[in-house]
């Protein structure tokens, strides 16, 4: 699989298995009939964070989020002042406490303005739900504080080094019996973060919330710029009622499910570990990258284990803004590579 030019070159399987498998897949919708997400509210969590979500997967996505503690917000201890001209954005699934956050961040440029897009991290203590309804479901432990003495949830990571803090988590980690954490998604920022959103994602084996936040400035022109930032994690394996190849089918309906949610907000990034086996060939990949026209990729080495290309960087960027991604060298603990982007604003 690869893509030359614009043109994509799949196998013969993939091109018969997308066109003949929404007709046999059980459960779930077809991937190109996903109805618009709609704004719905949640008891539990933050008032100030916006929710959306599918109708159709609410049933089993409640049952899911009863396991789960509250969204976290938290505001940066020192607000950043100045012209911003450039800022780096990071995307980096962190293997639930393996990567170093903040060994990682001392290696960024520490006169610019940073934002993290931060897959599977967790977060531990009472706010984690300790009795939960028979019908609740969790995921199988991993990671966490019982991996590493050195591993640390997020909420101490993010006071520790200053920033700002908006944690969604997305399931629980392991039983009551096991733990008192959950995992999920979290964006860490040395600008203040607004406008923060939620979106429960088309439920295909775990349930999976992507979030969004804004960050603004002013460019040394004086002119006021806001920047819409979304973070996002896909499953990577999917219901075994299912075949092993619909992993890119159900990726491809998660990235469908997304977008729906994401409106036309420009400038507009979008990172995260899209669990994309088949890497810039996959249809989720395709189907995002066709609606974020200013991603340009010149870094193309995998950033999972130094085999697969899992992770990415997606731009919708207005008149004169300019954004570039490169790997890191290092993996600093966790199994991926982060992404840097550089994000460079001309007003």
């Amino acid at each position: 699989m690869f893509i030359r030019g614009r043109r994509v070159v799949r196998p013969l399987w993939s091109v018969l298995f997308f066109s003949f498998y929404p007709l046999f897949a059980t459960g779930g919708c077809v991937a190109g009939s996903l109805p618009a997400a709609q704004s719905v509210s949640f008891a539990s969590g933050p008032a100030s964070i916006r929710w959306f979500g599918h109708g159709a997967d609410a049933p089993v996505l409640a049952r899911w989020r009863v396991s789960v503690g509250p969204p976290v917000i938290s505001p940066a201890r020192d607000n950043l002042a100045g012209a911003v001209d450039e800022l780096t954005v990071v995307s980096w699934n962190t293997a639930l406490g393996a990567g170093d956050i903040p060994r990682f961040v001392r290696s960024l440029p520490a006169t610019r303005p940073m934002v993290l897009l931060l897959q599977e991290v967790y977060r531990g203590g009472p706010e984690v739900p300790s009795v939960l309804p028979s019908d609740a479901v969790y995921a199988r432990r991993k990671g966490g504080a019982a991996a590493s003495a050195r591993y640390e949830e997020i909420e101490s990571v993010a006071a520790a080094l200053g920033l700002s803090l908006y944690y969604v988590p997305s399931m629980r980690n392991g039983s009551p019996a096991a733990s008192s954490e959950d995992r999920g998604n979290a964006i860490l920022s040395s600008l203040p973060l607004e406008d923060l959103a939620a979106f429960e994602l088309p439920f295909e084996r775990q349930r999976r919330v992507a979030m969004a936040g804004t960050v603004g400035g002013y460019a040394s022109t004086g002119i006021r710029w806001r920047l819409r930032l979304v973070n996002a994690h896909f499953d990577n394996t999917f219901d075994p009622r299912r075949l092993w190849l619909a992993a890119e089918y159900g990726r491809t309906r998660q990235a469908r499910g997304l977008l729906s949610s994401l409106g036309d907000h420009e400038p507009l990034i979008l990172g995260g570990d899209f669990n994309t086996w088949a890497g810039f060939s996959d249809q989720a990949y395709l189907t995002l990258a066709r609606q974020f026209p200013a991603t340009r990729v010149t870094d193309r080495r995998a950033t999972f284990l130094g085999v697969l290309r899992l992770d990415h960087i997606f731009f919708r960027l207005g008149p004169g803004w300019t954004g570039t991604v490169r790997r890191a060298d290092n993996r600093f603990g966790s199994d991926h590579s982060p992404l840097i982007a550089t994000v460079r604003v001309k007003l």
